[in-house]
């Protein structure tokens, strides 16, 4: 079965009062290229999730992205610490009162109660390492749901690039049956042109026979394109064959066996009709070989 590399899956979860999304998404690359956006609270975990992206991925440019957010529920948390600014806002107004100031402005007090140290900070309430390995199972699981989604991703591509590789070889398939029915009618052409091109020289029906014969034979065999056309069938259907297997560098390994042979068979028919029907066949290989690119 084929895989594309082309992917995309996302996750949600809650856990903790916390909310979990999680994004992985995959282009086409030669090699395994893994770039992670972590929250610092799991990224002493990011060689673990690499090593899981690797073996689920397997190839191609990975991106995976984890963001963790409070969970609010719809309605609004305020970051500010009521009770210390009230306690601050109180023991500053005691001490103005103790030093005999008077007319005192409660707005500045206020304002300097915001600016103690610490007055303003969000809750530093330490997690249990129960509770922080609890919170890692959830997006654990958040990350192999994103996963699995983009393998499907995957899949529905893969099937999609299968199913245009089959039409792309077969239209090459046709191209050389059409090249074997032109080579039959190719060869008895090449004798009628040498024999018309002597005769146009102003030799006469007396040259030799024999010699004529050689040429014929030596022309004939420079032109042969049989090997040719038997390896390029022998290709196209190996190539049926590897879908199977979903292998895309074999796919390109064979794709470039298949240009391989079609360019001989382009110069050496030495025919306008064959020329012509092998820039199609081109034409269809080039196809293949920028879908093969993007193959798992």
């Amino acid at each position: 079965m084929i895989y594309s590399m082309t992917g995309f899956g996302k996750s949600q979860k809650e856990a903790q009062e916390l909310q979990i999304r999680v994004e992985v998404k995959t282009l086409n690359s030669k090699f395994t290229d893994i770039f992670c956006r972590l929250p610092k609270s799991i990224s002493a975990r990011e060689i673990e999730i690499r090593n899981y992206l690797t073996q689920q991925l397997e190839r191609g440019k990975i991106e995976l992205s984890v963001q963790i957010q409070k969970n609010h529920d719809g309605g609004e948390v305020s970051i500010l610490p009521q009770g210390h600014i009230a306690l601050y806002f109180t023991e500053l107004k005691r001490v103005a009162t103790d030093l005999g100031v008077t007319n005192v402005d409660e707005g500045a007090l206020y304002l300097q109660a915001l600016n103690v140290p610490a007055s303003i900070s969000q809750d530093t309430k330490e997690e249990t390492e129960e509770e922080i390995e609890a919170l890692w199972q959830v997006i654990y699981e958040a990350i192999q749901e994103a996963v699995a989604e983009c393998k499907e991703f995957r899949a529905r591509e893969g099937k999609i690039v299968e199913d245009k590789f089959r039409e792309y070889i077969a239209s090459i398939a046709t191209g050389l049956q059409q090249v074997t029915e032109q080579d039959l009618i190719r060869m008895p052409g090449i004798r009628e042109r040498m024999k018309k091109s002597l005769l146009e020289l102003g030799l006469n029906e007396d040259f030799d026979k024999n010699r004529f014969e050689q040429e014929v034979v030596y022309y004939i065999e420079k032109f042969d394109i049989s090997e040719e056309k038997v390896r390029l069938n022998t290709h196209l259907g190996y190539f049926i064959d590897i879908l199977a297997e979903g292998n895309g560098k074999k796919l390109n390994f064979m794709a470039q066996e298949i240009g391989r042979e079609i360019n001989t068979i382009g110069s050496k028919a030495n025919d306008s009709q064959i020329q012509h029907l092998v820039v199609n066949m081109k034409d269809e290989l080039e196809k293949i070989k920028e879908q093969t690119a993007n193959v798992l």
